[in-house]
């Protein structure tokens, strides 16, 4: 099975490879920057999720399915309910 690829931020890896840096020479971890990586990467997971209920609100094999992650979707965007027919 082939495994699929992401796409991350300039500034995600950045910080990623200077806190792997940082804790290899220096002995050294940065809370601040920790922090700052965990809600990067919180952030990538939403968007990852997001479209992946896009993709299944449009492909899904059934009517039924295609219109639980069409309304999955539109919750996660937050849409407001009066607006999800």
């Amino acid at each position: 099975m082939k495994q699929k690829s992401i796409q991350i931020s300039t500034e995600l890896f950045l910080n990623v490879y200077k806190l792997i840096y940082d804790v290899q020479e220096h002995d050294f971890l940065d809370l601040e920057l920790v922090q700052k990586i965990d809600t990067q990467i919180k952030e990538k997971m939403e968007a990852m999720i997001r479209r992946t209920l896009y993709t299944d609100s449009k492909t899904a094999p059934t009517e039924e399915e295609r219109e639980q992650a069409r309304k999955k979707y539109l919750e996660e965007i937050g849409m407001n309910p009066d607006f999800i027919w």
